[in-house]
C-alpha cells in the first residue's frame, strides 16, 4: 500500500529530479494545499502510514505538474505571506517578494510616531504594500491604484482578507489628471515595473508566468521612475516622502530623478540579500 508519507517523499524526489529550487520545501507546501494537513503536527503523525484520499492524491499531482512545467509555487498555491499577512495570488498579479519588506520596514519606520497619514500606493497589484502599511501604522486613508483588471480583483479580495481599511482605486499612475486627483500626501510608496528590454528577454521560466505590464520599465527600466516622480511630486505635502523599490543597479539613476525634481535627502538602502532595494526622498519644505 502507498502511504501518505510515501508520496510526500515520491513528490520530492519527483521535484528535484526536475530541477525545482528548495524541492522539499516546495513539496511540503503543496502537500499541505492538496491534503489539508500541516506536515508537522500530531494529525499528520496520526495519518502518515495510512493510504491518501484519491481526489487529494489527483489535486497533488496536477500541483506537481504545474510546477514542474514552471509556474511559480505561489500561483499554485493561490496565496502567499508577506510582512506576516497573507496575500491572494495568482495569474495576473504580480507575487509579493520579500525584497519588498525592506520598503515596508523603512516606512513603518519612519511614520511609527505619526497619526492621520495619508497615503498613495501606486502600482498596487496584489496591494501588499498599502495594505501592510495600513495595519502597522496610524492612517486617515490608504488609496490603492491599479490598472491591470486582473490584479485589481486580488487587490480588493486581499483588502477583505485582511481586514483593511484601504481604498481601491482603478486609475492610471502615468496620466496628471490621476495625480491630481491625490493631495497633501504624506506619503507616496510604490514598487514599478522596473525590468529592462535585456532583463525580459532572459526571465527566469517562473517569473515568465507574471504579468509583463508590471514588470517592463522600459528600454532602461526606468520610465515609471521618471513619470511618477515628475508627475506625483506635486501630490505630496511639504515634507512629504516618495519611496520606490527599485531593480538591481538602479539605485545612482532612481536617485539622480529624485534629486533632480527637487527632492532632499535622498537615500537609497539594501534589501536582506545586501542588494539595494530602496529609494527615498522628501519634498522640500516651502
Amino acid at each position: 500500500m502507498v502511504t501518505l508519507s510515501d508520496v510526500l517523499s515520491n513528490a520530492k524526489k519527483l521535484l528535484s529530479a526536475n530541477n525545482v529550487d528548495n524541492s522539499d520545501f516546495e513539496a511540503v507546501c503543496m502537500f499541505e494545499k492538496a491534503f489539508g494537513v500541516k506536515y508537522r503536527s500530531n494529525q499528520y503523525e496520526s495519518i502518515r502510514n495510512s493510504e491518501p484520499d484519491e481526489s487529494a492524491s489527483e489535486a497533488f499531482c496536477e500541483m506537481l505538474r504545474r510546477r514542474i512545467d514552471g509556474e511559480p509555487l505561489q500561483y499554485i498555491l493561490g496565496e502567499w505571506e508577506f510582512f506576516g499577512l497573507p496575500f491572494y495570488v495568482g495569474k495576473g498579479v504580480l507575487i509579493p517578494r520579500q525584497d519588498t519588506e525592506t520598503l515596508v520596514e523603512l516606512v513603518i519606520d519612519k511614520f511609527n510616531d505619526r497619526k492621520n497619514l495619508n497615503v498613495v500606493d501606486l502600482c498596487s497589484g496584489s496591494g501588499c504594500i498599502g495594505i501592510t502599511i495600513d495595519k502597522n501604522l496610524s492612517c486617515d486613508s490608504v488609496s490603492c491604484l491599479e490598472l491591470s483588471k486582473q490584479a485589481l480583483s486580488y487587490l480588493s479580495r486581499n483588502i477583505e482578507l485582511n481586514d483593511s481599511a484601504a481604498m481601491v482605486y482603478e486609475k492610471d499612475v502615468l496620466s496628471e489628471n490621476t495625480a491630481s486627483e491625490f493631495t497633501e500626501l504624506d506619503l507616496i510608496v510604490c514598487n514599478p515595473p522596473y525590468l529592462t528590454k535585456s532583463d525580459m528577454e532572459n526571465l527566469q521560466p517562473e517569473v515568465s508566468f507574471e504579468p509583463q505590464m508590471a514588470l517592463f520599465g522600459g528600454d532602461d527600466g526606468l520610465d515609471f521612475y521618471r513619470d511618477i516622480t515628475r508627475l506625483w511630486k506635486n501630490s505630496l505635502k511639504s515634507g512629504g516622502m516618495l519611496v520606490f523599490e527599485i531593480g538591481m543597479g538602479q539605485e545612482n539613476d532612481v536617485s539622480q530623478i529624485l534629486i533632480q525634481h527637487g527632492f532632499e535627502n535622498v537615500r537609497f538602502i539594501k534589501d536582506y540579500c545586501g542588494v539595494y532595494r530602496v529609494v527615498y526622498g522628501y519634498k522640500a519644505e516651502d
